[in-house]
């Protein structure tokens, strides 16, 4: 009896223990294991054109239009009982044209559904839905160029280039001016553009969401990456 008892009571010590470590590891399991790191910010790929493919880069003037591989998101900081993690959100419901005059950027109009944003847990995605964006009265992010921007130098197919932009960045209904750094390369019969913009939630409105157990941080970043091509 003495015996099953100390067999009993190990059994016991030994669940308790183990159910502890597990309360403290799960974020850095669910950071490390589960998820996985957060995916890098969108970078455009310069690829050289395919012998006997490309546009001439001396005149990229006209429409272009958003489409492809193109996607749009955002990126915050979360902390989840005490072990920070990266959140990543996207959706490929990305439209939007570009105006070119020469070397010069005159207009651009970027749209995404918001509502088609997804992350890794479908929970976190009704959330950012409902109770944060409150998508069914506001579906849509906007961005829209304010002042024109002239790239330094004519591309050349395959370089990358970087270009600081002003625009209109409009969330939940709310519309602040921002700047956003961006990248662009030309190859082919296209090109893409890729960017990210800081923005601080209190600015459109956003509370930053605090459940106890997991809290976002007070800014974060909106990045995208858009494929394009003359309309």
């Amino acid at each position: 009896m003495q015996k099953r008892t100390i067999v009993w009571v190990s059994v016991v010590a030994g669940a308790l223990l183990l159910g502890g470590t597990v309360a403290v590891a799960g974020p850095l399991v669910y950071r490390d294991l589960i998820v996985g790191p957060a995916d890098p910010a969108p970078t455009v790929q310069a690829t050289a054109p395919a012998v006997g493919s490309g546009m001439s880069v001396d005149d990229l003037s006209g429409t272009w239009k958003v489409g492809g591989e193109s996607f749009a998101g955002y990126r915050v900081d979360e902390v989840l009982n005490g072990t920070d993690v990266t959140v990543v959100g996207r959706t490929s419901e990305v439209s939007g044209t570009l105006e070119v005059d020469g070397l010069t950027l005159t207009g651009a109009e970027i749209a995404v559904d918001v509502a088609s944003i997804t992350t890794d847990q479908p929970n976190r995605d009704a959330f950012f839905r409902d109770s944060t964006m409150h998508v069914s009265s506001f579906p849509t992010a906007t961005f829209q160029l304010t002042e024109p921007v002239t790239a330094s130098s004519s591309p050349t197919n395959g370089e990358v280039q970087t270009v600081t932009v002003a625009g209109e960045l409009t969330l939940r209904g709310e519309t602040r001016p921002v700047t956003a750094e961006l990248q662009a390369v030309f190859s082919g019969d296209g090109g893409q553009v890729s960017g990210s913009i800081p923005i601080a939630f209190a600015d459109f409105g956003i509370e930053a969401p605090n459940l106890g157990f997991v809290s976002v941080g007070n800014a974060g970043s909106i990045e995208f990456l858009l494929d394009i091509s003359p309309a």
